[in-house]
């Protein structure tokens, strides 16, 4: 997972794999995202590799980063594809994915994407409460349909993650409680338009630690057993995502452990994960252009052109992204807030940060935006989103236009 290879510096400028960001930032423009292609790749064949012995379909989280260009270079690689939103499926119908690759999860999914999920005959369809179990039981018989479906449980396991991204605990929306498997069973029991077919758990993203999903996949398997003693045949267990990254020199998880924890229980049944920031997270960053150094009392602040609408996470999280100069400076170094032109306190991307002096028209990037960055974009401030480039060895392409003004205001009337 090390990006050593893939960003790095030579003759003193930093590098996405052979091309220069400050060569490329003068093309596109900044702010700008860039992507390591091959990184992509090799971040995804690493995971694959590590769960080897279970032989597991790996089905990449679409919300980390969706952009048309890397959901095709997934699907080449052989990924399969988990969805939350009609607009994520309709994105894999542009790519020609297969329906029988695709899972479609999430708490809230409204009777239009239900209907498009069992138009295309996904694989599973990833169910989250008896409520929304009673309404595509209702849809399957309408449309005459008799889709597979997966239970998505609660298994109240704490994971050490920020409280926003922990999914897994009672008092969270997601999943269904234990205590309502009986229930889920006795509807199950009571119709035929629905085949339970799997079930699967995700409690939470951005965790290094495995034993939370080792403590989860434990549960899965007892409520497994539980389920099949009252004749459901349980054909693949959903593990979800939220395997992390480090951000901040934090050890990468170990995944043996997990494999062999797995490798040991799985049965003839089949594993299913969904990765997204950690077949992204590290890949991409965010290239901005220093506006302004403005001195106020005992703050130093580095304007940027890059701001909160481009890339939420510190501001939502609190999170930590390394910042690099793309031209090395000298050994002198000073403590700076960095922050964007946006009207609200909250947009920066570091705080009392240590950087080599910058000056205006200096170049920085933001590390590790390749998950959870541009999807979570906005025109705040009526700022154009920014364009989306990526790099294969010594070439760039542009993958997604800077917006327009006129883009930012079409629709209105």
């Amino acid at each position: 997972m090390s990006l050593a290879q893939f960003f790095h510096y030579q003759n003193g400028q930093l590098h996405c794999e052979d091309v220069a960001l400050a060569t490329l930032a003068k093309q596109v423009g900044t702010p700008c995202y860039v992507y390591s292609k091959n990184a992509i790749r090799e971040n995804f064949q690493s995971f694959r590799s590590a769960f080897e012995r279970v032989d597991p379909l790996i089905c990449y989280a679409v919300k980390a980063n969706s952009n048309l260009s890397i959901l095709r270079l997934l699907k080449e690689e052989g990924s399969g594809f988990d969805v939350v939103s009609g607009g994520e499926l309709f994105r894999l119908m542009k790519i020609g994915a297969d329906p029988n690759r695709v899972i479609f999860s999430g708490v809230g999914k409204t009777v239009d994407e239900l209907k498009m999920a069992l138009e295309m005959s996904v694989l599973s369809l990833n169910v989250e409460s008896v409520e929304e179990l009673e309404t595509l039981i209702s849809l399957s018989r309408e449309m005459g349909v008799f889709p597979d479906i997966s239970l998505r449980v609660n298994p109240d396991v704490e994971s050490p993650t920020h409280p926003y991204i922990s999914t897994g605990l009672r008092e969270h929306k997601f999943g269904i409680d234990l205590d309502r498997i009986e229930h889920i069973t006795a509807l199950l029991k009571e119709t035929q338009s629905v085949r339970l077919t799997g079930l699967g758990f995700h409690i939470g993203s951005q965790i290094l630690d495995v034993q939370p999903f080792m403590d989860a996949f434990t549960i899965l398997l007892k409520v497994a057993g539980e389920l099949e003693a009252e004749g459901f045949k349980i054909e693949h267990l959903d593990l979800g995502g939220g395997i992390g990254i480090p951000y901040q020199d934090e050890d990468e998880p170990d995944l043996s452990v997990y494999a062999d924890l797995l490798a040991e229980h799985q049965g003839d049944r089949r594993i299913l994960f969904e990765p997204g920031r950690y077949i992204v997270g590290n890949t991409g960053v965010l290239v901005s252009t220093v506006l302004y150094r403005k001195a106020a009392n005992e703050k130093t602040f580095l304007i940027v052109d890059g701001a909160m609408n481009d890339l939420i996470r510190p501001s939502l999280y609190q999170a930590y992204h390394e910042i690099r100069p793309l031209h090395q400076k000298s050994e002198d170094s000073m403590v700076v807030d960095v922050v964007g032109p946006v009207c609200e306190t909250g947009d920066f991307f570091a705080r009392d940060r240590r950087l080599p002096p910058l000056d205006p028209g200096d170049l920085l990037a933001v590390m590790n935006a390749g998950a959870y960055g541009f999807v979570a974009a906005s025109n705040y401030n009526t700022r154009p989103r920014a364009p989306e480039v990526w790099v294969d060895r010594d070439h760039f392409e542009v993958i997604r236009e800077r917006e327009s003004l006129e883009d930012c205001i079409r629709g209105e009337g």
